[in-house]
């Protein structure tokens, strides 16, 4: 079976694009000579559409831009994703469904049976759960639908949340191929997990698996795409581009061999870890800069390795001509890091400009010399700096509608090492999900061909400069070491005692974790960050400001 993969882009609510889109790819996919079509799921509203499903009139539109989609097929099906009512007094009044459009009807439609509601995920907030699953005849051959999770397997799970297989009970009533309709958001390493799941399933099912999924940014949100298919036998047959949009029909055999292959599945993955951060950052940047209508950013650059991995990220995902670094030096910034941050630019072939902050910094400590007579400086000067290039920052992106990105990478974050109403200025926090040992890593990838970041921003200690000779680490411990521990304590969830029995210093896990979870207040005040790791600050990590547990 000829089978055509819409690996669409959509934009959440933008239900009229969307449609267009839909329609415009599944055209494609026939003229390529497709038996069947398939999109990404809620591939109609984006994904996830969160509190616009309560919206009086989103769920109608887009059941009218369902009808307007039916009305353009032919004979060739298409397995539409969208939302669909639930008209039942049981349970929520939505569903997440899939339609089977053909010969200008809607043919029939089957419903998601399981509805993660854990990480990043909250479907059981509006969906109903499906109260039966049946094979649907298509072209002839009787083609089970799943959605998403439905496909997935435990050993994949945060532990056995379902007692179901939707996959297999399909198979069990008859279907000779599983099509999966998904929307699977990325974090590193999760393109190649899919893969391996889905063969192992392929292979014990006994039929083959056609896996669409979505691409692109929604919020703090990165869709990577790599849909794929995997024969009966478990081989992969092709898989999609990671990291764009595609249209690609992929020829199965009933009996699951491969007919033909569109795409080599060697090549369509990034080839390192690096390159699928950088895949990954880059179009979150893209998609969340003009999916919220901006066309230009603008960014504060130190001298140091965190706003220009920030400038390269940003001049890659928007074009240079549509970044500018503003450079902010203060009493206390050194000639080499003004340097950098000019030499930076150069490179990349952004935009410039020079703010120095002295005359305010000196201005607001004049204003506040009576106040604070008797009082040493401390903190509060350095965070006045911080703060004064906050305000820089943000008029600048006022005055010109460029969005401010902000530079602080996982790290600083966990423990509270940045400025609120200062670094942490603006609207989206492009590496704040990047552990500082990572930053490090993807600035040397990106300097693999050619000087892109100054080599001495990569190679000189990292420094605040907001007071004579500081360094980080007069703060931190080493970053190697920081890193390990919040993974340990932030996405493995280990305690003190076991994060110290790993080998480390158990007083400096007791302070890395009172300093992650002192700072909560800071991280829920934050710009969204884009999401490349296991487990994010932000949607993902609900974690109460006014707590009172001390872990041991």
């Amino acid at each position: 079976m000829r089978i055509g993969f819409l690996q669409i882009n959509p934009t959440i609510g933008a239900i009229e694009a969307n449609t267009e889109a839909i329609i415009r790819e599944y055209q494609a996919a026939v003229a390529q000579g497709a038996e069947l079509v398939i999109t990404p799921e809620l591939a109609i509203t984006g994904y996830p559409p969160r509190d616009l499903l309560w919206k009086s009139r989103f769920v109608p539109d887009n059941l009218d831009a369902l009808k307007k989609i039916a009305g353009v097929t032919g004979d060739v099906a298409l397995v539409v994703g969208h939302v669909s009512r639930n008209h039942d007094r049981e349970g929520n009044p939505f569903y997440n469904s899939a339609s089977v459009l053909q010969g200008g009807c809607v043919v029939d439609t089957v419903h998601k049976s399981r509805l993660p509601s854990y990480d990043v995920f909250d479907e059981a907030r509006y969906f109903a759960k499906a109260r039966e699953r049946r094979v649907v005849e298509i072209g002839g051959r009787k083609v089970g639908i799943t959605i998403c999770e439905d496909i997935w397997t435990d050993d994949y799970l945060p532990g056995n949340l379902y007692r179901e297989d939707p996959a297999s009970q399909l198979v069990a009533d008859g279907a000779e191929i599983i099509v999966n309709l998904s929307a699977s958001p990325y974090h590193s390493g999760k393109p190649r997990a899919r893969v391996a799941m889905l063969q192992s399933k392929a292979r014990s099912l006994g039929v083959p698996i056609a896996y669409c999924n979505v691409v692109g940014g929604n919020d703090q949100l990165v869709f990577d795409g790599s849909s794929f298919a995997v024969t009966a036998e478990g081989d992969t047959a092709a898989v999609l581009p990671a990291f764009k949009p595609a249209t690609t029909v992929i020829d199965l055999s009933a009996r699951g061999r491969v007919a033909g292959l569109g795409i080599d599945p060697t090549s369509s993955w990034p080839a390192d870890g690096c390159a699928e951060w950088m895949g990954a950052l880059t179009l979150g940047v893209r998609d969340y800069v003009t999916k919220c209508g901006f066309k230009s950013v603008v960014l504060g650059l130190s001298g140091g390795i965190d706003s220009a991995l920030v400038a390269a990220i940003a001049a890659d995902a928007l074009g240079p001509e549509n970044v500018t670094g503003v450079l902010m030096p203060s009493p206390y910034s050194s000639q080499h890091s003004i340097d950098d941050a000019l030499a930076l630019c150069e490179n990349l072939g952004i935009k410039s400009h020079t703010i120095r902050i002295d005359d305010m910094f000196a201005s607001v400590n004049a204003s506040l010399a009576e106040v604070f007579a008797g009082k040493e400086p401390d903190l509060t000067e350095e965070n006045i700096q911080a703060r004064l290039r906050g305000v820089s920052l943000m008029a600048i992106s006022n005055k010109f509608g460029s969005l401010l990105l902000t530079t602080g990478n996982k790290s600083e974050l966990a423990v509270g090492y940045c400025t609120i109403y200062g670094d942490m200025c603006g609207g989206l926090a492009v590496i704040s999900d990047l552990p500082k040992t990572d930053v490090y890593a993807l600035s040397k990838w990106i300097n693999r061909e050619e000087e892109r970041i100054p080599w001495n921003t990569i190679r000189k200690e990292p420094s605040a400069e907001l007071r004579p000779d500081q360094r980080d680490q007069d703060s931190l411990p080493e970053y190697a070491v920081l890193d390990a521990i919040l993974e340990c304590y932030v996405e493995k969830g280990m305690s003190i005692a076991e994060i110290a029995d790993e080998g480390f210093d158990e007083e400096t896990v007791k302070w890395i974790a009172r300093r992650v979870d002192l700072n909560e207040w800071k991280r829920q005040q934050a710009a969204p960050g884009v999401r490349v790791t296991s487990k994010a600050f932000g949607m993902g990590r609900r974690i109460p400001i006014a707590q009172g547990y001390v872990g041991r």
